[in-house]
């Protein structure tokens, strides 16, 4: 399978510890399947940081899907369970780390699904404030083009990522 990752450099080794943490599935290495998606990433990075647009290429091994040393997380498509952890990975006051609903502490060493981009942190945000409940919210989230992130949040999982 082949995955994009986009930013302002070429990269030649991964490193979690450049990655930021309390994103959408906590602190990992982001990519997708969608070549447009990590042109856009690259885009915004670029922006922020300066350089150049450059969009990284590896292939997944699936076997990585076989290995009963990974801990994967799936998510299909938005759901209540799907907010609520992404809701806990952005909050920086989560104390559950235990909880299956957050990935602060890594326990997951993949986590797949769909992006909350911006359009859906402003649904998040009017869910948090009260303005809306959380059937509300999956209801408004089902009717967004999502696209797909697949996260790599430990040493174990990146030796399945392969420059390309």
């Amino acid at each position: 399978m082949i995955l994009y990752h986009g930013s302002n450099v070429k990269i030649n080794k991964i490193d979690l510890m450049k990655c930021k943490p309390y994103k959408d599935f906590g602190k990992g290495f982001y990519c997708t399947t969608i070549k447009k998606q990590a042109e856009f990433m690259a885009e915004r990075v670029v922006k922020r940081q300066g350089g150049r647009k450059v969009v990284n290429v590896f292939e997944l091994n699936e076997d990585i899907f076989k290995d009963k040393n990974i801990n994967v997380r799936r998510f299909e498509k938005p759901s209540r369970e799907w907010a609520r952890f992404i809701l806990n990975n952005r909050n920086r006051d989560y104390k559950f780390l235990n909880s299956k609903e957050c990935n602060l502490d890594n326990k997951y060493d993949l986590v797949i699904g769909p992006v909350a981009d911006d359009d859906i942190i402003v649904l998040f945000r009017t869910f948090t404030n009260g303005l809306i409940g959380i059937e509300t919210l999956i209801k408004e989230l089902t009717y967004k083009e999502l696209t797909d992130q697949y996260s790599f949040h430990t040493e174990k999982a990146i030796k399945y990522l392969k420059e390309v």
